[in-house]
């Protein structure tokens, strides 16, 4: 922090100042049960026109209901400003999760995204922006029990570390993801406040705070752009369900209700995925250029015509000449619109070209004739024969089982040993057969909007970027190519055979080749013995990236233990048994491979554990994770189980390298490290 801190427990005293505080935290739970109850009494029965607007209204009242809820676990203020008399007539405003007013309407707490709460995380001793005094406040299971003061405008307190600060970004974690509205620094700020107009990709190591910054975004956009949002629709994508799952809680404690998550996979799912695809054929399925060869193949359906279409009307025969069609159908080429929407506008073409031949023979016809001659048998077979309906999973299923059309149009794009990767040894009988991977599904939903467009959004969150493939980022590009995006990720955290390899060409395959790039190079979460020593790993794997500073000195944070080869089960178990003497959650993290003899160890050892996904309770705080789904995860000790048997289990060593550094980036008071193997060279000082 940039300003003195004074720190005080909770007195005996009645009259403290922390009595006071703990009278307005009373007063506004009560104000916020009123402001519930008075939604809840809402009567809608007079004021709707009929039973569709009643249910939509009722919907709206309860998740106003929802968003109203007190949670008693989370403090309803975490902060108070006292400005100066020169600003805001030295008003004092209370910084908390939701805006809480009294019964004449005079705020009681402020929400954090109001702009009067931006100093709260901006402000400084250089820059106190009218600031006099920043109140810091310590909660013990949602029992207010201590502030901290900052004078920002007296030169004579010195700077000090916001100890209040420092023990809620430590604060032992059981459960989901928590917010950080309490914590957020000052960089963190300026990304979460920046306008929905602009794309910001954030570039953050471990423990930089990346994923709750694009969160807190999202919640902030929310409150300043609701109606804009609430039409167009917000979207968090992670990397997978697990993911999902253990940061589903940030938002609705904010009181936002309405934000959807998924995973890419869940965006394209077309199809059943039942198959896998070698790594190989993954990279270029997952190739840029798989567009262009794709949409060649849509437009390889159309056919040039070289016969005229003859429209009956009563006793009259009205002839249009094949090379009127071939000129309707080469505009509509090139004016490269959709497939589906060029092929609903080429019946009307050919129907206004008879309605013309009508006129010009001096007959009246309307926009009702022009209709009926669109829907006639002689324009419906014409567009049939000469644009017909594309399925994109059968469009698909040929590229990947026909040689020769795949050459056709993978010409000058894919090598023959590229095209040969990815052909289907077996071809199935029909799409329904078929072993779709999950590539493939993202190549059926790029024909798709080829065919027609893809709905956009108005925002959309994309985490752990940097493992998506350039056609994956077409696939979220699509659902914002009208709105914005944030974009949050670590290239020295790919982990995939195609992970990107800069944002410049990550943001280009998205759609968005303007956006802001910022880093965040400042760890709150990781402590800094433990990101030291997996730095080591950096120039091995991502040279020229910056390592994390970490904020956060923790002796005795990293221990690391060589143990016989006989007895590496045994000593895991015991770490593990040592970490829950500890509050907080426990990861044991440790190759796919190894899971399943860690869990039989565990289960004989009478250690009850969780898998991903799974949310750990105050009974049990253990969970098993699998080294490819660690990403993005965070406990408060971790126990790596063999890190060579972590790089061994990857393709190749420079994604076993960045597997290894995503594992022991997770911990946020404790990393134990046991191996019998000797350890990777890199990670050597």
């Amino acid at each position: 922090m940039s300003a003195a801190t004074t720190a005080r427990t909770a007195p005996t005293d009645g009259a403290d100042p922390l009595a006071r505080e703990r009278a307005h935290l009373a007063a506004s739970r009560s104000a916020l049960r009123a402001m519930r109850e008075d939604v809840q009494s809402l009567d809608i029965r007079d004021v709707t026109a009929n039973w569709v607007n009643a249910a939509v209204l009722q919907s709206q009242i309860e998740d106003r209901i929802k968003a109203l809820a007190d949670l008693s676990h989370t403090p309803l203020f975490f902060g108070r400003l006292d400005y100066l008399p020169t600003t805001q007539e030295g008003r004092r405003f209370y910084i908390g999760r939701r805006h809480v007013h009294d019964a004449v309407g005079d705020p009681m707490v402020i929400d954090w995204r109001a702009p009067v709460s931006q100093p709260f995380y901006r402000a400084s001793r250089k820059d106190p922006q009218d600031v006099g005094l920043r109140r810091r406040f310590g909660y013990t299971a949602g029992d207010l029990t201590a502030y901290e003061d900052e004078h920002l405008t007296d030169p004579s307190e010195t700077e000090q570390t916001s100890k209040l600060l420092q023990a809620e970004i430590e604060r032992p974690r059981v459960g989901p993801m928590r917010d950080i509205v309490a914590t957020i620094q000052p960089e963190q700020d300026e990304i979460v406040r920046s306008g929905l107009s602009g794309t910001v990709c954030v570039q953050g190591g471990p423990g930089t705070g990346k994923t709750a910054v694009g969160l807190h975004r999202v919640a902030f956009l929310l409150y300043a752009h609701r109606e804009r949002l609430a039409r167009t629709g917000t979207l968090v994508i992670g990397p997978n369900r697990s993911f999902l799952h253990y940061i589903e809680q940030v938002l609705p404690a904010l009181g936002e209700l309405e934000v959807k998550q998924s995973t890419v996979d869940d965006l394209v799912a077309h199809v059943d995925v039942r198959g896998e695809d070698t790594a190989a054929a993954a990279v270029v399925k997952g190739d840029a250029r798989m567009a262009r060869v794709l949409r060649r193949a849509v437009r390889s359906h159309v056919t040039i015509p070289t016969e005229p279409v003859v429209v009956v009307r009563g006793s009259r025969r009205w002839r249009v000449p094949a090379y009127e069609l071939e000129e309707i159908v080469r505009e509509l080429l090139d004016r490269d619109i959709r497939y589906g929407a060029a092929r609903e506008a080429l019946p009307q073409r050919i129907a206004h070209t008879v309605l013309v031949r009508m006129e010009q023979s001096g007959e009246a016809p309307d926009d009702r004739v022009q209709d009926s001659v669109a829907r006639g048998p002689a324009v419906k077979a014409a567009v049939k024969a000469i644009w017909p309906p594309v399925d994109p999973a059968k469009l698909v299923l040929r590229l990947l089982s026909d040689a020769d059309f795949l050459a056709e149009h993978a010409e000058g794009l894919l090598s023959a040993e590229e095209q040969a990767t990815i052909l289907l040894a077996k071809p199935p009988r029909s799409v329904r057969a078929a072993k779709w991977t999950a590539a493939d599904a993202v190549l059926i939903d790029e024909v798709t909007d080829l065919v027609q467009r893809t709905q956009s959004l108005g925002h959309v969150v994309l985490d752990e970027a940097q493992d998506l493939s350039p056609m994956q980022y077409r696939a979220v590009g699509r659902r914002c190519s009208t709105g914005s995006a944030t974009v949050l990720g670590d290239l020295a955290q790919g982990t995939t055979p195609w992970a990107t390899a800069s944002w410049a060409e990550a943001l280009a395959h998205l759609g968005k080749p303007e956006a802001a790039v910022e880093e965040l190079t400042a760890g709150f979460r990781v402590p800094r013995e433990v990101i030291a020593y997996a730095s080591r790993l950096l120039p091995h794997m991502s040279p020229g990236l910056a390592a994390v500073s970490s904020v956060r000195e923790t002796p005795g944070s990293l221990d690391v233990r060589c143990v016989p080869e006989h007895g590496l089960d045994e000593a895991v178990v015991a770490a593990c048994t040592e970490s829950l003497r500890h509050e907080g959650s426990i990861g044991l993290i440790a190759a796919d491979s190894r899971v399943p003899a860690l869990a039989a160890a565990l289960t004989a050892a009478g250690l009850p554990y969780l898998s991903p996904g799974e949310e750990t309770t105050r009974e049990t705080r253990l969970t098993l994770v699998p080294a490819s789904l660690a990403k993005g995860l965070e406990y408060d000790y971790v126990v790596l189980d063999e890190p060579s048997s972590v790089i061994t289990a990857e393709p190749d060593r420079r994604t076993g390298l960045r597997r290894l550094y995503v594992a022991l980036t997770r911990a946020v008071s404790g990393l134990t490290v046991i191996h019998a193997e000797p350890l990777p060279q890199e990670l050597s000082a």
